[in-house]
């Protein structure tokens, strides 16, 4: 183990470059929570602005009727 921050051994060649892989990954991964966590404070910012905007008035229209999914149309027999 380490004692005062010292290592007691030297790492192998191996755990070297592991070690430096690990806090590579694990920074670009922090990194893109962060901007993910930005962008959804902003659209959530975005999207209060906008429903408190149009507070009185219906802002989704009804989406228009589809034929429901089946795939192929089965023939009716007589």
């Amino acid at each position: 183990m380490a004692r005062n921050g010292i290592p007691l051994f030297k790492p192998t060649r191996a755990e070297s470059k592991q070690s430096a892989t690990d806090y590579t990954a694990r920074a670009m991964i922090d990194a893109e929570a962060k901007a993910r966590r930005k962008k959804t404070e902003r659209l959530r910012k975005l999207r209060l602005e906008a429903s408190s905007a149009g507070e009185g008035e219906a802002t989704k229209t009804p989406s228009p009727k589809r034929p429901p999914a089946g795939g192929r149309s089965r023939a009716k027999k007589s």
